[in-house]
């Protein structure tokens, strides 16, 4: 019992077992007799297991659990343990043993328990039988909070019961049921080697030769020879019982087989209760000459005795540090009385026990009835029937020597029904002085069955152990002998029989032991197993969290220098344009006003009586032009080192430099002083402080300001708005009006307020026209003069306007030479799209139509005549300001109203072809300011009719409410993805059931592990999750099977599965997965969490290959399974990042080598399950199959890389486009609309880039047309731009993957098609259109009818090359397929004035040539943006019996955006449905 350090129970097996004869040492190998096995079995030949390790225990009273099976009794049906502990054993402690039995007989009794018997193993899966403590218990609950709860975990039992009624839960004893020792030597042979040393048949010593190795460890000692046994069998049996029972067992009569020996439940409990009463609160030590000597006690000084409560299992004990000491333990043990043996159980059990878990302290005797509860023990008059003993009547009758108040106390508890009183309580109860008739019987008919259920027990002489002389000499040893035999003490120091004290016996104890002079027991603690882990658990955390981070900090460095290095291979591209710097620039740095920081400048002092001001770079940041004999005012600061000055030039915003020092200040003004007087300018020199010089400047956001109201209050007069609606304005309104009324800009802000450069020839003739003062600015009466004409003024008032700013020489006449400039200006703003000789030709072109080839000059009357049939785009032009600074909103919403946007519509007209058609705002209000003149020439009215649409009245449409247009906008949705929608909703339900079954199972299906009781939520999330992530993780890869998926897409299957969605596919499976991915691990946070705080007795069963109970607080776990996870989410970050939109733009390579990580990805899945801590691996299940398919496509498309193909042609094209031409592999077939992927090792890579293919299947080549946007097209371009000597054997060679098939190619499937391409988008429609119209030529029957190709482009420069295969299109198309829209985008709106002339060429050079005048076709060019909605609103005019449409989009997503949403807006009507395919580049 009291086990003060493990060595103790060390050196009393030592005495117990060791020879008498120190010289009787034997070889074992020599022994004739049979060696006892040391777990136990082959004990009984006939039931090999009786006894053994592992055995169950053995009832002899009928189990009583609640459900007959196993489920413990407890509350209500049962007291609450620690209320039952409280009422039935605690009482003064103090009072002595009545027959004076000893403490070593207490703990020789407590010696031999564990010895036969062990059943506080924890029981795997992990059951609780937790003991609820009353609230506002003294020693557990002193807060009275209520809700503190004791652990109490079942013990172990025999997986083979507990099944039935009939075959309850039995426990299963964990060492060998029999007096071999094994308490002390262990119940295996590998324990008794690591304790041996394995000469001379010692035991291996310690740093101390007295004590065993490892002794400070409770490390078992094992055996040596069987012989020993005998003397503790003999003294336990023949000595210590009767003195524990004051009844001397049955003579033995031989060795009986069939008796079953097995431990009883019954005998663990009231042994070990019983024992309990009898242990005193504290154990004296003396020495052989009887002195009683003091104990060191911590933060205590010294006492009498140790204190049991404080030293129970002390591996350190300052008081037992050698064998002395211990054998001073022994004797004082021997002296010592031992508690009353009663009811009573002193507080260092009752409440002072060492705890299970965290616990520091617990209930000895709560947990002791709580393990009779677990085990299932009858009740009190269950047991007195079973063993024929007489059954109390009443409570009173139970024991007349205890308190009546005890009794009714604990009646109380069982609702005074003395039926449901335990076996445990009751048998305390009826003890005093003795054990009670119960515990005696029970204690009796153990020891009896033990000893003659033992085929190895020393008096069966069948064995041929012993003689019969030796049996005599082991009955006549006592345990006194062994103590003066072996710890050379004198005989006299001890009495006869250590296990009782009689009055004369030597060494009388000096008083009987109680609380009073004893330390207090410590109180309890509670330990927080987390305790000093939370910042490093939340480290952890908080590093898994920002692991996407350190990835996408690791991404932006990585798309820096890919930047670098894509604007190196840009620049290296082009031709550098060197800027000349002035030599006599002026370095210096330019302060832009308050709270902003300045920037680096060069001023130079240009001859043309020009200041310019320049960047580091040397680009033009601004330019003054000073006027002859115009004053420049120089304001110099005269503080803080004289190195700033205010340069004040009227009408212009103010510059303020800072110079590095005074001298260089003062060289500036020197060459500012020289440029004055050179070009007759006037210059005011003055000083005063930096602080009053930059008060007084004027800077760049005080003039944007005053020319936001400049603006403001220009647009309110020619559009008649009332002065509110003009924006708001400052609090000192008055004087900012007055300032801004008074302002006049220049040319470079009236330049900006038209968003065009100064230099632009329109700027100047405009700026010249409205300059009427000529003074090089405009005031605002001029600014709103010219501003009038152009917002109210009819088309006269415009052409004269336009004629009068072009007439150069102010001669009244407009020359051809005048026509050109005019043309050329308007040319600028599209970036030159047209050479002078197609100028020229225009020109030519439109003297030629009005009848005016012979005219060298034009008149108003012939100019406007020009213009006849473009009055209405004439009445609606007008002048688009931007505004100055910030107001540059407002402005543009204050006349936004007035812009009516020009869209073309297709009509429908039996043989002709389609031709766009105006649809005009309606006629304004504004009086036409021409004369009679004009009109009479003209010979009609100057008035315009609006242009109207065709339509058709097929059958009447109802008109649809709101609600039936979102309805029918819902099903044409469904119907155009329903195979996306049920592919989406199988796979999803698949993931979710496959997620559901995992966390059911191991919620609350798995086979009794206790997991699921001790982390529901997390093992639930964590094996769900992992059940799903797995499913995910494995058929992604068959959305990357390029080649099975264009295989699959010519069968049958691509009516039901949207083969060409599979990288959308794969995008949401992959953010499905990442996002159960970070659930998992949220899943294990909490595992985590709650695995550290719980004992290990419970990770013990949970993870039994990683976890063994020895005892420790803690275990440890392998972290090979934590290890691959945090590197499988670190793997994700990166491959997850890389792969975004935004990154994959800037590096592909990144993309590429880090989306190859996948192969580490999978083998981190197979290593992060394959540790099995809570199940066995099954990813394997799921990736089997999608490996293997993928395996093969790799395999198909390896074949095909290996083949080199040579480049035909390689020509560069404009806009960074290269097109490469080369031969088509043997074999290789393909449809128009494809794409394939080339590799190129001449640029040091081996990745892979998908190009859609612009050749048509029947050309005899393959082409590509590749836009250089990143380094690798940019290498691309420049290693074939190199010329070749000997023909296209000097190219580099491609290696090809492909062809794999996506949406467009289903363009044929649909009677009426609409292709729409974007910038580099339009790749594939250059093959599907020859395509299209080679078939046709064949006279191939198709189903395609029309096809409408929408070109979106910003100029049609960027992608001349499709014009040539339009052009070629247009050629071959005889029977009207295919109907080209060319939408520049570059362009203002139509009704700007800088584009109305333009729209009038071009309108003029199809009428005239049939062709665009910008891109040389026969296809329809409109300036802006399409308006994709009313172009199909028209399309279903023009078709109406077409039920379907089909409309394939590739370019910038906002482009495809407009064009779904175009989609899903015209679908809301009960018309032709358009059923969207798009891809996004």
């Amino acid at each position: 019992m009291l086990r003060a350090r493990p060595e103790t129970l060390m050196l009393l097996g030592a005495l117990l077992t060791g020879p008498l004869d120190p010289a009787g040492n034997q070889d074992a190998l020599s022994l004739p007799w049979e060696v006892q096995r040391y777990d136990g079995w082959f004990n009984n030949l006939r039931h090999h297991e009786r006894g053994a390790v592992g055995c169950r225990l053995q009832r002899r009273v009928p189990a009583n659990y609640a459900d007959g099976v196993y489920q413990a009794l407890q509350e209500p049906q049962l007291p609450n343990p620690r209320r039952l502990s409280d009422a039935a054993t605690r009482g003064i402690a103090g009072l002595p043993s009545l027959h004076n039995r000893t403490v070593l007989g207490v703990f020789f009794g407590y010696h031999l328990l564990s010895d036969v018997v062990s059943v506080e193993t924890p029981g795997c899966p992990a059951e609780f039988l937790n003991i609820r403590i009353p609230p506002g218990d003294p020693v557990f609950d002193p807060d009275q909070r209520g809700d503190v709860v004791l652990p109490f975990q079942r013990s172990r039992w025999d997986p083979k019961t507990g099944r039935s009624p009939s075959n309850p839960r039995d426990l299963t004893n964990q060492v060998t049921g029999w007096l071999d020792g094994s308490a002390i030597y262990g119940s295996s042979h590998s324990w008794s080697d690591a304790l041996r040393s394995f000469s001379g048949g010692q035991l291996a010593s310690g740093p101390d030769p007295a004590f065993p190795r490892d002794s400070q460890k409770p490390r078992p000692i094992q055996l040596v020879p069987p012989s020993p046994l005998s003397a503790p069998q003999n003294i336990a049996v023949y000595e210590w019982l009767p003195s524990f029972l004051r009844n001397t067992p049955p003579e033995y009569t031989g060795y009986r087989p069939f008796l079953d020996p097995s431990i009883s439940p019954e005998f663990v409990v009231a042994s070990e209760q019983f024992f309990s009463t009898m242990v005193p609160p504290g154990v004296y030590m003396r020495n052989a000459s009887c002195h009683f000597r003091k104990v060191l006690n911590k933060g205590f000084q010294s006492s009498q005795a140790l204190r049991v409560c404080n030293n129970y299992w002390i591996r350190e004990n300052p008081n037992l540090n050698s064998t002395q000491e211990v054998n001073e333990l022994l004797l004082g043990m021997a002296s010592q009385i031992s508690e009353l043996e009663d009811r009573i159980v002193v507080e260092d059990l009752r409440d002072y026990w060492p705890g299970p878990g965290k616990f520091s302290r617990t209930d000895y005797v709560a947990s002791s009835i709580q393990r009779g509860r677990d085990m299932g023990l009858p009740s009190y008059s269950q047991a007195l029937l079973a063993f024929g003993l007489d059954i109390p009547r009443n409570w009173s009758d139970l024991n007349p020597n205890v308190d009546p108040q005890v009794l009714e106390a604990t009646a109380a508890l069982y609702n005074q029904d003395l039926s449901q009183l335990e076996l445990l309580p009751g048998g305390l109860l009826e003890s005093h002085g003795d054990p009670g008739p119960l515990f005696s019987a029970i204690v009796l008919d153990q020891f009896v069955r033990l000893r003659d259920g033992d085929r190895y027990w020393f008096e069966n002489t069948r064995n041929g152990l012993f003689s019969k002389k030796e049996i005599e000499e082991i009955r006549n040893t006592t345990l006194r002998d062994v103590l003066v035999a072996v710890i050379n003490v004198d005989p006299g120091a001890l009495q006869p029989n250590v296990f009782v004290w009689h009055r004369g016996a030597p060494c009388p104890q000096p008083k009987q032991l109680t609380t009073n002079g004893l330390p207090p027991c410590a109180p309890l603690t509670v330990l927080d197993f987390f305790e000093g882990s939370s910042p490093g658990f939340a480290i952890t955390i908080i590093a898994l969290c920002c692991l996407p981070l350190v990835s996408l900090l690791l991404s932006g460095v990585v798309a820096y220098f890919q930047g670098r290095e894509r604007k190196k291979l840009q620049k290296k591209g082009k031709e550098s344009v060197k800027k000349e710097a002035a030599k006599d620039g002026v370095p210096a740095m330019e302060w832009p006003g308050p709270k902003e920081s300045s920037s680096p400048i060069i001023i130079q002092l240009l001859p043309d009586r020009c200041l310019q001001v320049l960047n580091r770079r040397l680009t033009v940041l601004r330019v003054v032009q000073l006027q002859p004999l115009q004053q420049v005012n120089l304001i110099l600061s005269s503080n803080r080192g004289c190195r700033t000055l205010l340069l004040k030039i009227p009408k212009e915003y103010d510059l303020v430099l800072l110079f590095s020092s005074e001298e260089e200040r003062g060289a500036f003004v020197q060459q500012l002083r020289d440029f004055c007087v050179r070009w007759a300018l006037g210059l005011h020199v003055a000083e005063m402080s930096e602080k009053e010089l930059f008060r007084k400047a004027v800077t760049k956001q005080q003039r944007e300001r005053i020319l936001e109201i400049f603006f403001r209050h220009l647009f309110a007069q020619v559009l008649d708005i009332n002065q509110a609606n003009a924006g708001t304005l400052p609090l000192d309104s008055c004087q900012k009006v007055r300032e801004a009324l008074t302002c006049e800009l220049s040319r470079a802000e009236f330049a900006e307020s038209l968003g065009l450069k100064p230099q632009d020839t329109f700027v100047e003739a405009m700026f010249s026209l409205a300059d009427k003062d000529g003074n090089g600015y405009l005031s605002f009466r001029e600014f709103l003069d010219i501003l009038v004409v152009f917002m109210k003024g009819s088309p006269e008032d415009k052409s004269r306007l336009m004629f009068t700013m072009y007439d150069l020489d102010e001669n009244g006449f407009l020359s051809k030479d005048e026509f050109f400039t005019m043309m050329r200006s308007f040319i600028e703003i599209s970036n030159n799209c047209l050479s002078k000789a197609q100028l020229a030709e225009v020109v030519e072109s439109m003297f030629r139509e009005s009848g005016f080839q012979d005219k060298e000059e034009l008149t108003w009357e012939d100019f406007h005549f020009m213009l006849r049939d473009h009055d209405s785009e004439l009445r609606f032009t007008q002048l688009c300001v931007k505004g100055g600074g910030g107001g540059g909103e407002c402005i543009r919403d204050i006349f936004k109203q007035n812009i009516s946007c020009r869209v073309s519509f297709i009509t429908r007209t039996p043989g002709e072809r389609s031709h766009p058609q105006g649809l005009g705002p309606p006629a304004s209000g504004v009086p036409e300011l021409g004369g009679p003149g004009l009109k009479k020439r003209f010979g009609k009215k100057a008035a315009v009719s609006v242009p109207r649409l065709y339509t058709e009245a097929l059958q009447e449409k109802m008109q649809r409410g709101l609600l039936a247009q979102r309805l029918q906008q819902y099903k044409r949705f469904v119907e155009n993805y329903r195979r996306h929608i049920v592919c989406v909703a199988v796979f999803s339900a698949i993931s979710v059931g496959v997620f559901a079954d995992r966390a059911y199972y191991y919620g609350f299906a798995s086979p009794p592990s206790g997991i699921a009781q001790t982390t529901l939520v997390g093992i639930i999330l964590s094996r769900g999750t992992a059940a799903s992530v797995s499913f995910m993780f494995s058929y992604i890869l068959l959305t990357m099977c390029r080649n099975l998926i264009t295989f699959l897409r010519e069968t049958f299957l691509n009516r039901y599965v949207p083969f060409d969605a599979a990288v959308d596919f794969h995008r949401w499976i992959a953010m499905a997965a990442v996002v159960l991915a970070i659930l998992h691990s949220a899943g294990h946070v909490v595992n985590v969490y709650i695995f550290s705080v719980s004992p290990l007795s419970l990770l013990a069963c949970i993870f039994p290959n990683v976890f063994v109970n020895d005892g420790s607080v803690l275990g440890k776990v392998s972290p090979g399974t934590h290890r691959a996870g945090v590197l499988l989410l670190l793997v994700l970050a990166i491959m997850y990042v890389f792969a975004s939109h935004h990154f994959r733009r800037r590096s592909f390579r990144g993309f590429w080598l880090t989306h190859h990580l996948y192969i580490l990805l999978y083998a981190l899945l197979i290593i992060h399950g394959s540790y099995a801590l809570i199940q066995l691996p099954t990813f394997h299940i799921y990736f089997l199959v999608p490996a293997i398919i993928y395996g093969g496509d790799k395999l198909v498309s390896l074949s095909r890389k290996k083949v080199e193909i040579s480049v035909v042609k390689a020509e560069l094209l404009p806009s960074g486009v290269t097109h490469l031409q080369f031969q088509r592999p043997q074999g290789f077939e393909y449809k128009s609309g494809q794409w394939v992927r080339i590799a190129c090792l001449a640029l040091g890579t081996t990745e892979y880039h998908p190009f859609t293919l612009t050749s048509a299947p029947h050309e005899d080549t393959l082409s590509l047309h590749i836009r250089a946007v990143g380094p690798w097209t940019t290498r691309l371009r420049e290693i074939y731009s190199a010329p070749r000597g000997n023909g296209y054997a000097g190219y580099p060679k491609l290696y090809l993957d492909g062809p794999f098939g996506e949406g467009h190619q289903e363009w044929h499937k649909f009677e009426v098609s609409v292709l729409v391409g974007g910038g580099i988008g339009v790749t594939p429609f250059a093959s599907i259109l020859k395509d299209l119209v080679f078939k046709s030529s064949l006279g191939s029957q198709m189903l395609c009818k029309k096809i409408y190709f929408i070109w979106v482009t910003r100029t049609q420069r960027q992608f001349e090359w499709l014009a040539d295969i339009i052009r070629e299109v247009e050629e071959n198309d005889h029977q009207d397929l295919v109907s080209v829209h060319i939408y520049i985008t570059q362009l203002a709106e139509k009704f700007d004035l800088r584009t109305t002339m333009l729209y009038i060429c071009e309108r003029h050079f199809q009428k005239v040539l049939n062709r665009s005048l910008f891109t040389g076709l026969r296809s329809i060019t409109h300036f802006g943006r399409p308006p994709f909605e009313p172009f199909f609103n028209s399309l279903q005019e023009v078709h109406p019996q077409v039920r379907k449409i089909g409309v394939f989009s590739c370019g910038p997503p906002g482009m495809t955006k407009n064009v779904e949403k175009a989609c899903q807006l015209v679908n809301r009507q009960d018309r032709a449905h358009f059923m969207h395919h798009y891809e996004n580049f």
